[in-house]
């Protein structure tokens, strides 16, 4: 199968073919790449990446950042303000690619075949003018992990609303905690000032049916009922079933009171899911994951879509080792690689039937039904000022969690907020 190459790099490839057969030396180049990854992600990509390096004789170096994102964005913005020519890769979210569009290369000729393999949604996500600026290397969205053994003990059903959630968790965080669990509570989520807390709070929102922010026209839609209904019920989880010190939670903190074993359900994203089940976690083979619930019935289930993509810096001085670097990862090699390394979900439709990573990584299929209800944030009605946007929607939401005004007047004075920076137009 091809995936792309242009004429060029073929060349390269072929000048290497040729040096190596007569035994000349071949001057290798040193590809990096930025990225966010923590953990397992960043332990394994040198052997994801280690296939393309065999090939091509170059080597990858990757440069580590900071595990939040919004703290990932101002650093990648100031590098690229700067045409910064020591970063080939900027491994992207995808909510970034209209706000990072004009530093980063076309990739839509060399990435010709593999287009069609992938979910066109995602796609046209990180496509901006007619300029594809980013291959997605996998997707994302969350679910609800749930205690199997709990539910079971309890007599309780997989919660399909938010109100059957709030009664299930609550149940069961009284029953531990008579039974000697005084640290167990009933659910953990993100609940920190950041871009996590606006994925948390838009699946909310959309799923008691009071929109997604701002809608695909660019009208802002936020400030309605049935959102203020959302945020009233987030927020009387705060010291019931959730901890107090949610505020402060990010992705990892949730998991870490999750896989102690002190608590019933967790929102989170399928990297938790092979950490959940690993040999040193106190759930291992304890839980399962659905789809997170609704507002009430006849509602519909919102995850925020979610997932990373490869993105080939303008300034880079290595370019068309770059470009082959970034069709490798987003391609079904690697791709398969991190769905049965490290449970990433794949953006190749074709790795969901794979049998493989079904059986290895039997979560990947199941998962599709989560991925189906995935829910973008308004990055593309926003454009440029989608930061902006987040950044005032997740400080509403976190003062209305912290019990700072109610949730009604925090989205009366969101809505205020945002109407300002629309100004005429986004």
């Amino acid at each position: 199968m091809s995936f792309g190459l242009d004429s060029r790099m073929l060349r390269s490839a072929a000048a290497i073919a040729v040096f190596a057969a007569i035994g000349m030396p071949v001057l290798a180049e040193e590809i990096s790449v930025v990225s966010g990854a923590t953990g397992s992600d960043l332990q394994d990509f040198p052997a994801i990446v280690k296939p393309w390096e065999d090939k091509t004789g170059n080597k990858v170096t990757v440069v580590p950042m900071p595990s939040s994102t919004s703290d990932q964005f101002g650093q990648y913005r100031l590098w690229l303000a700067a045409g910064a020519t020591d970063i080939d890769l900027y491994q992207t979210d995808v909510i970034w690619a209209p706000q990072l569009a004009d530093h980063f290369v076309d990739l839509t000729e060399a990435a010709k075949d593999l287009i069609p393999a992938n979910f066109p949604s995602i796609i046209q996500s990180q496509t901006v003018n007619g300029k594809l600026v980013a291959l997605p290397i996998f997707t994302d969205a969350p679910a609800l992990y749930y205690r199997k053994d709990l539910l079971e003990k309890y007599g309780v059903e997989v919660p399909k609303t938010w109100d059957e959630l709030t009664a299930a968790a609550t149940k069961i965080q009284e029953g531990e905690r008579a039974a000697g669990s005084g640290d167990f509570w009933g659910y953990v989520f993100q609940g920190n000032a950041y871009e996590g807390l606006t994925c948390n709070a838009l699946e909310w929102v959309k799923s008691f049916g009071g929109g997604q922010i701002v809608e695909a026209d660019g009208t802002i839609s936020v400030n309605n009922p049935k959102a203020v209904k959302a945020l009233e019920t987030a927020a009387g989880w705060v010291g019931t079933i959730s901890p107090e010190g949610l505020h402060a939670y990010q992705e990892e903190e949730a998991r870490g009171v999750w896989q102690t074993g002190n608590a019933a359900f967790m929102r989170n994203w399928p990297y938790a899911y092979a950490l959940g089940d690993g040999a040193d976690s106190a759930v291992k083979g304890k839980f399962a994951v659905t789809t997170l619930p609704v507002g009430a019935e006849g509602d519909s289930s919102a995850a925020t879509l979610g997932g990373w993509n490869i993105a080939v810096s303008k300034y880079s001085q290595h370019q068309e080792a770059a470009i082959s670097l970034a069709v490798y990862l987003a391609g079904p090699e690697a791709q398969k690689m991190r769905a049965i390394m490290e449970t990433h979900l794949p953006t190749i439709q074709a790795l969901y039937d794979d049998p493989e990573i079904a059986e290895k990584s039997p979560i990947i299929p199941q998962w599709k039904s989560v991925f189906m209800n995935a829910v973008p944030r308004p990055s593309a009605p926003t454009l440029g000022k989608y930061n902006e946007v987040s950044s005032k929607f997740w400080s509403a939401v976190h003062e209305t969690l912290s019990g700072n005004g109610s949730a009604a007047d925090n989205l009366a004075g969101l809505e205020a907020d945002l109407t300002d920076l629309k100004g005429d137009a986004w």
